[in-house]
């Protein structure tokens, strides 16, 4: 129940912000593309598409003035005439023609350009340092970054293309057409019984007002598809969660014999899918009857309405066709929204999951905005300092037992804590990943080396992963199949260039001999190490502690845990406390936009979020 609150909690405050922040969001995305690379090919592919619409606009006032003298011809049954129409018409369908295959290819090249500026600028915010690690922390808008950055990101530049291209070409064939219609309705008189009228321009007001009944009942009826979309890309996305999920602990879920439970949960996910996606066909299917009664209706209504001209006298036949084309172009262009009601409501959806998402990374900045921070220095007699080092976190205070701590080269240094006591928390906070709390951290200058509780195995072949961060051209092929039999893989090492998920291939202890691989082969002069070691078994940990003892006995060694592993390697222990009543961190981001964090947050609603510590 607890879950199924938050998802509909997301999705309500993600279709708020949809609804009240669409200046703002728009805003984030313009921004975006202003500072990516390939805004001066969007500003020429813009007036390329400018200049064509133009074109294929006035070419449609041709093609419609076109229809007069051809269809006059016919009811007069002149055929020299009509073979010059004829030619005529080919002229101008030819370079309509020519004009739509270009307004075509600078569409999709708009869309190209569009993704590809958004999308490298939403990689730079998100891997810019400590972004994308606060953000896995903070709650709903952390969850899929990658469905938000492929996926969402993709949708929003086509449907944005495509609008801002329709939107224009509407606009443009309006202005055009509406003043064609005004001349050809003007002079026509209405008689009612003994009386004599006229309405200047009337077919001009009857295709505004017909259109603008149209557009009306649209966005009355087709509203709610804002929301439904905003709740439906969620719910798309926890279910190819959960699925991501089963496929990668598939070993585990057969083993346990959990197939039914997990069935149970896949079907849970799908059905809260199905009762969105059903809202969504009963919403769209209303909105039908409003756009499809208009189409059909559309057939007759501009024939009913330039008939009074015709019978009166005021139009040939040839005048009442191009009076139809006319209003026909006139009410299309008034009936854009109509049309794309449904289309708009998508847009307006991910565009904000698209610009939430920016927003909340550059708000990620702003975390922790009032507390305290850790000065991290760099040290320049080789040593490492932790002076009144106080970290900070949403559930207490973290200190050492020594206020002054201060390690050399080559020693041996156990910080013990016990379990919630915040060990990643001071690891990260080292590493100058948490800068919440006091007092000063100084860290030699060169040769430090980091290593998390969670052994980061990059997507790539194995002589990568042992080379990483570096370039593989560093080590030989016999420096990377030592390192592996040192901490005894050596049965991986004929696979150095083998191509497969090592994270899923191999156990979580033979990830972390790999992670200890790579440093016996970067050697670096200080590590830092969270909680890794006790992942190992028996026999890893023992080499382990040989390779410390021989090849990296220049090492100093910052070891993180829950209690002293055994062999002796530490000469020294340090113990963290931590302090439920001291300072806390507030994660709390005061709101400056519409959308706080990208989950909407109304001006006296503060967005709180978790983070693991």
């Amino acid at each position: 129940m607890v879950e199924q609150a938050n998802k509909a909690r997301r999705t309500t405050l993600e279709a708020a912000a949809a609804r009240n922040g669409l200046a703002s969001q728009a805003k984030v995305i313009l921004d975006a593309l202003h500072a990516a690379p390939e805004r001066v090919g969007l500003l020429w592919l813009g007036a390329g598409l400018v200049v064509v619409i133009g074109a294929t606009a006035y070419g449609q006032i041709q093609l419609n003035a076109w229809n007069k003298p051809f269809y006059d011809a016919l009811s007069r049954k002149d055929l020299a005439e009509f073979g010059l129409q004829l030619v005529v018409f080919i002229r101008i369908a030819g370079a309509l023609l020519v004009l739509n295959v270009a307004q075509t290819w600078l569409n999709q090249m708009m869309k190209l350009k569009l993704r590809a500026g958004l999308t490298r600028d939403l990689f730079t915010q998100w891997l810019t340092p400590n972004r994308a690690f606060l953000l896995a922390g903070a709650g709903e808008i952390g969850v899929n970054p990658d469905q938000r950055i492929h996926e969402d990101a993709h949708h929003l530049t086509e449907l944005s293309t495509d609008l801002g291209v329709g939107l224009f070409q509407a606009t443009l064939l309006l202005a055009s057409f509406i003043g064609v219609l005004w001349i050809l309705s003007e002079g026509v008189v209405f008689h009612l019984h003994e009386s004599s009228f006229i309405i200047p321009g009337y077919m001009v007001w009857s295709a505004l007002f017909y259109a603008g009944v149209a557009s009306a009942a649209s966005w009355r009826v087709g509203r709610p598809l804002i929301d439904l979309n905003a709740q439906h890309y969620a719910r798309e996305s926890d279910l190819r969660i959960a699925l991501v999920h089963v496929n990668e602990h598939c070993d585990g879920i057969a083993a346990n014999r959990g197939e039914a439970e997990e069935k149970d949960r896949l079907l849970h996910e799908l059905d809260s899918l199905l009762l969105v996606l059903r809202r969504l066909v009963s919403a769209t299917t209303k909105l039908t009857w409003v756009t499809a009664g208009y189409g059909w209706f559309t057939i007759v209504a501009p024939i009913v309405v330039a008939a009074p001209a015709y019978f009166l006298g005021n139009l040939t036949f040839g005048g009442l066709l191009m009076a139809v084309g006319a209003f026909t172009q006139v009410q299309q262009s008034l009936r854009w929204f109509v049309d794309n009601a449904a289309t708009i409501a998508d847009w307006r959806a991910t565009l904000f999951r698209v610009g939430g998402f920016r927003l909340a990374l550059i708000e990620m900045d702003r975390l922790g905005e009032g507390a305290g921070r850790i000065e991290v220095v760099t040290t320049t007699d080789d040593k490492f300092r932790m002076d009144d080092v106080g970290v900070i976190s949403p559930t207490g205070a973290i200190t050492l037992n020594e206020a002054h701590v201060e390690i050399g080269r080559s020693e041996r240094v156990l910080i013990i804590g016990s379990s919630k006591a915040g060990k990643t928390s001071l690891f990260r906070a080292i590493a100058g990943l948490w800068p919440w709390g006091g007092g000063r951290i100084g860290l030699p200058s060169d040769g430090v080396m980091f290593m998390p509780k969670r052994p980061y195995i990059p997507n790539r072949v194995l002589r990568d992963i042992l080379s990483y961060p570096d370039s593989r051209q560093r080590f030989t092929d016999e420096e990377l199949g030592t390192a592996l039999s040192r901490m005894g893989l050596s049965d991986l090492t004929p696979a150095l260039d083998r191509t497969v998920r090592w994270d899923r291939n191999l156990t979580e202890a033979e990830q972390q001999g790999v992670a200890f691989a790579r440093v016996l082969l970067h050697k670096p002069r200080w590590l830092f190490v969270d909680e890794a070691i006790e992942s190992l078994g028996p026999e890893s940990r023992k080499a382990l502690f040989d390779v410390f003892e021989n090849e990296l006995a220049a090492t100093t060694l910052i070891y993180i845990a829950g209690r002293q592993p055994d062999g002796g390697l530490f000469t020294r222990v340090l113990r963290l406390t931590k302090n439920p009543l001291g300072q806390r961190l507030s994660t709390t981001i005061p709101p400056s936009s519409p959308s706080s964090m990208g989950q909407a947050a109304s001006p006296d609603q503060h967005q709180e979020r978790s983070f693991e510590r």
